[in-house]
């Protein structure tokens, strides 16, 4: 391709609302043009990349039986409420009505979609296992997209569905999968970590995601820093340790008059004790009523922990004026000895004894709590947030590391969520109908690309893996006008071109500086620059983006060794 013929419109300044390098970096590029919040054009020189990630993308998937197909993305409502979803996705669901007025929606996903096709289709477990996928344009109604194709509202995303017999089906294609998506990003160039994740809205009983590990993550991972265990810190575990001996007491716990102090740092303070030796007791709101939770004072409670133990569609912190109104406990002051609700207690304060709580009347404070003798408490269980340092619940010797992640690809086992909330079954060996065991597997194709980017890049621009560049060379000539320039640039261009080698002829006008800037800040893995001087010695400049590594090649005597070099890379 010539850069005449191709659009790509270069900034010489990031856009002030550019927050992360991949969004900056891709505007300068003229990769990507905002239509609206979060609606991103993707314009030629973005196109080549995204369609790079996809092909990886259908190789692999292609490669473990998947099959490809184009769904719908406007969906009718009536299937997504024999799902139960119409009404608990909420605001992100983008939702119209046609002039008939029926209800549609955008789809965010298609669990609903593809198992109605099932469910019509197949009949007999002898059609089974069945691994379907498409890479399709999908809508979610962000409250803030940002950092431009990372977190916007529309996006490519490759989802793939699977169908089977039984569980142990499900977890041959699950195993599949991961391996499946190692590959991808491996090929994408990408550092990443596999890890252990909550199912979200999706749903299903077990899902793994895939982390590019980079400072501009929106997500906290957790991994250990001996064993190959990784979780995002929604579902990181930690090691259970034994309770405490509470020692011999048969006292009862002292009141101290704390008056104003509410936080625990000003308790801390106030009483001379570290935080560490405070309770927290939070209080929740879910569809049964109030729960309470016992942490310690300086660690932070895991909301979806609880929330998965409990086994509730929602859970929220509950406010004070519900607080007040259902224990007539004041909020500042609540703690558990006597508290009227179930109290689940993380592991780590059933190690503390002679804490400090609330004392559930205004300005005091318990001193010289013991859990056992004097809290009435549900169950203990691991309740808390990974910190690093904190020991891995895998292994003997290996402690957590915590890093920031941007999530490029998930994968789920659903099991029969949506099989049986739309009644898809099959016959069974026996004759008899059963709910499909479902799997569900996403990538985000702009994600991936976004996340090459944050983890390769310098001060002059993007620094693409070869696999994902959206040309493997840049032909720079450094006087157009000068004819035996512009002839060696053709004679080169026309070469690599015949070899198969994705190339792009600069045949601007402009000034050397301007075409290597350009060719620095769009990531193109390697730049043969063509002056008269180098022609007159026989030679050409061959630079790599990567490294600055700069070599000179006979020319036209090196042209082979040239195109030997590119294809190594």
């Amino acid at each position: 391709m010539r850069y005449t013929q191709m659009f790509i419109p270069t900034l010489k300044q990031s856009p002030a609302d550019a927050e992360v390098i991949s969004h900056q970096l891709m505007i300068r590029a003229g990769m990507i043009r905002q239509l609206a919040s979060g609606v991103y054009s993707i314009l030629p020189l973005g196109q080549r990349v995204l369609k790079k990630v996809e092909q990886i993308i259908r190789e692999e998937m292609n490669a473990i039986g998947g099959l490809e197909m184009f769904l719908p993305s406007i969906q009718p409502a009536e299937l997504w409420k024999e799902s139960g979803r119409w009404d608990f996705y909420g605001k992100e669901l983008l939702r119209l009505n046609d002039r008939h007025d029926r209800e549609f929606c955008y789809g965010p996903t298609h669990e609903e979609v593809i198992t109605d096709i099932v469910r019509r289709d197949v009949k007999s477990y002898k059609q089974l296992p069945l691994l379907m996928y498409q890479i399709q344009t999908k809508f979610r109604d962000e409250v803030r997209p940002r950092f431009g194709i990372m977190r916007g509202r529309e996006f490519t995303m490759k989802d793939a569905y699977s169908f089977h017999a039984d569980e142990k089906s499900t977890r041959k294609t699950y195993e599949d999968m991961k391996r499946a998506y190692a590959n991808i990003f491996t090929r994408c160039g990408l550092d990443f970590k596999m890890v252990e994740a909550d199912s979200g809205t999706i749903g299903g009983s077990f899902s793994h995601e895939f982390m590019v590990l980079a400072d501009s993550g929106e997500d906290a991972v957790g991994f250990c820093d001996h064993c190959d265990y990784a979780s995002n810190l929604e579902k990181a575990e930690l090691k259970p340790a034994a309770a405490s001996p509470a020692p011999d007491s048969t006292g009862t716990p002292t009141e101290v008059s704390t008056p104003g102090k509410k936080t625990i740092d000003e308790v801390a303070g106030f009483l001379g004790t570290g935080p560490e030796q405070i309770v927290k007791t939070l209080v929740f709101e879910y569809e049964d009523g109030l729960v309470a939770a016992l942490v310690r004072g300086d660690r932070q409670l895991n909301l979806i922990k609880l929330k998965n133990h409990l086994g509730c569609d929602w859970l929220n912190p509950a406010d004070e004026k519900t607080i007040a109104d259902k224990t007539g406990y004041p909020v500042g002051f609540l703690g558990p000895v006597g508290l009227d609700l179930k109290i689940y207690v993380d592991h780590e304060v059933g190690r503390m004894h002679d804490f400090v709580t609330g004392a559930n009347k205004p300005d005091t404070h318990l001193t010289g709590v013991q859990l056992h003798r004097d809290i009435t408490i549900t169950e203990m269980l691991d309740l808390r947030e990974v910190i690093a340092g904190d020991l891995c619940p895998r292994c003997e010797n290996g402690h957590y590391q915590i890093r920031r992640g941007i999530e490029v690809g998930h994968i789920f086992i659903l099991g029969t969520k949506y099989s049986k909330a739309l009644k898809a079954n099959f016959l069974d060996p026996n004759g008899k109908e059963q709910p499909f065991v479902m799997g569900c597997y996403g990538i985000g194709v702009g994600r991936t690309a976004a996340a090459a980017i944050e983890q390769n890049h310098d001060e002059k621009g993007i620094v693409w893996p070869p696999s994902l560049a959206p040309f493997q060379v840049s032909v720079i000539p450094v006087n157009q006008n000068a004819e035996p320039v512009k002839e060696a640039a053709e004679k080169i261009y026309k070469m690599l071109i015949d070899q198969g080698i994705e190339a792009l002829l600069d045949d601007r006008k402009d000034r050397l500086g301007a075409k290597l800037k350009d060719a620095e800040l769009t990531g193109i893995p390697v730049h043969i620059v063509i002056g008269p001087k180098n022609l007159e010695a026989g030679n050409l400049e061959v630079k790599f983006r990567k490294t600055g590594e700069s070599r000179s090649l006979p020319f036209p005597g090196g042209l082979d060794d040239l195109v030997t070099m590119i294809k190594a890379l």
